[in-house]
Formats: C-alpha cells, structure tokens, sequence
C-alpha cells in the first residue's frame, strides 16, 4: 500500500469530519460508534466535492491510501482508498474499528473465521461470507471477527473511504495482523 500525507481537506470533508467527531466524542462502544459513523458517512458517498482530484489518484504498484484526516487526539481517522483494477489487501485485521464506504466503483470482500489449532488439526482460516459493495454502500465493524480481504471488484478505478478508531497517519496503517494460514 503506498500512503500519502494529509492533503487539502475539501469543504464537504470537513463537514464530514465533524459529524465522525460529534459520534465518537459520544463515548459509545466499538459497535455502536462503527454503526453510528456508516449513517454519517453514506448521504458524503458519491459526491463530486468530497475529494479533491490529487486524493482520487491511484498507483501502478499497489492501492493507495490517501490520509484525509487524522484527529489530533488519535481518536480517529479518515482515509480515501484508491484501487486500480486488480489491486487487493492482503488477509487482515484491524486495530480498532472501522467503516468502508464506496465512493466510485465497486469494492468486493470476502470474510474469514478463524479456526483455532485442535489436537492434531492446524488452525486455519474459513471463508465466510461475500461481499460486493457498490456506490453508497457502506459497513461497519469492531475486532474482534474482523478478519477480511479487499479487493475493486470492477473493471475501473475504485475509491472507497474508510473511517478508522486510531490515528492512521501515526500506524501508518489500521491493519494489526496480516494472516497467511492455509484457508479451507
């Protein structure tokens, strides 16, 4: 993944970040903050004034993850995701929890349950679900049972905007474990 720093921050931006502010100053748990910050983040999807155009480039190598904003209390973060055809995440998990939301294309995921290592069975990772999210369609989640792999699932660039509990531009990332058990 290649990061970029903090950019100019556009006018509908900044109002979105206010909103995630006014939610996570709340004091809610993980859940209820990730569910609370979707309603907010969707009605910004789509929007031609949400990101200025230097935070809709992507890269030739890898996605690119543009830092939107980073609270200065390292509460959290906001983050444009920028996927040319083909690029994915590896499997992972994150630090705290999170929000994805599509701003332009479409973003597939697939879900995974970890099995623990039993007796003479190794631990291993089960596809659980699949998900192809499109314009508009936001989720929400908490650690644990975050465990996923992300992809653009179209033939175009795809941008997805991402609202993370912790300070990304610090982590350089919101992944805490990347997973490469064998997958059943």
């Amino acid at each position: 993944m290649t990061t970029t720093a903090p950019a100019r921050t556009t006018t509908r931006m900044a109002a979105l970040v206010r909103e995630i502010r006014t939610v996570v100053d709340r004091g809610l748990t993980p859940e209820q903050t990730a569910h609370q910050v979707c309603e907010h983040v969707a009605p910004h999807l789509g929007a031609p004034d949400l990101l200025t155009p230097e935070q809709c480039e992507g890269s030739p190598e890898r996605y690119r993850q543009h830092v939107l904003h980073a609270e200065p209390d390292g509460s959290f973060s906001v983050v444009a995701l920028v996927w040319l055809p083909g690029q994915e995440t590896t499997i992972h998990d994150h630090v705290s929890w999170c929000v994805a939301g599509v701003h332009q294309g479409q973003e597939g995921e697939l879900r995974y349950r970890l099995v623990p290592a039993t007796g003479a069975s190794a631990a291993c990772l089960v596809p659980t679900e699949t998900v192809v999210n499109g314009v508009g369609d936001v989720c929400g989640f908490a650690p644990p049972g975050d465990i996923h792999k992300v992809r653009n699932s179209c033939g175009t660039k795809a941008i997805s905007i991402h609202v993370y509990g912790a300070d990304v531009a610090r982590l350089g990332s919101s992944v805490r474990r990347v997973y490469t058990l064998p997958v059943d």
